[in-house]
């Protein structure tokens, strides 16, 4: 499904055709080793390696809706982009999601790429609703003047 020039897509993350995934993180407050972690970013910790998280944790604390850029580790993209997409409580709200999914699109464009996939942000362990994080990440990108040319919104679904 397309709307607004985003596309709406079920299955995977990491099985998307694009140059960059958006990683839904946290506040990078607790060393990432300590952390177990779950959902997107425990998909793509199994099958990336060690590396991405090596590198965010050199950003230390994030503020909550930051998004940087790591490496892709083993992964087949040209890198992750990380987002602080939850609070101190776990819990994904309307300011982190609309934040990460705006510096998320900043620092794509920034670094050139021209198409992303982004999880829903905020709705896994985060328990926000995915109905109302995928309308207000659609706004989001709606609204951005600076963005890749291709942009997924991926709703998780097992194969």
């Amino acid at each position: 499904m397309q709307t607004r020039g985003v596309q709406i897509v079920e299955g995977d993350l990491l099985d998307q055709p694009v140059e960059v995934i958006v990683n839904s993180w946290n506040r990078n407050i607790i060393p990432w080793w300590l952390l177990l972690p779950q959902g997107v970013s425990g998909a793509i910790k199994r099958n990336a390696g060690l590396q991405p998280f090596r590198e965010v944790a050199r950003f230390g604390p994030m503020k909550l809706g930051r998004a940087v850029l790591t490496s892709a580790g083993k992964l087949p993209y040209k890198g992750i982009i990380h987002v602080a997409g939850i609070n101190m409580l776990w819990m994904g709200s309307e300011y982190s999601i609309r934040e990460s999914t705006r510096n998320a699109l900043h620092v794509a464009a920034e670094a050139g790429f021209t198409s992303m996939a982004f999880p829903l942000i905020g709705t896994g362990s985060g328990g926000f609703s995915e109905a109302r994080a995928l309308a207000m990440m659609e706004d989001e990108i709606g609204r951005s003047s600076t963005r890749p040319d291709e942009v997924r919104l991926v709703r998780f679904k097992k194969a």
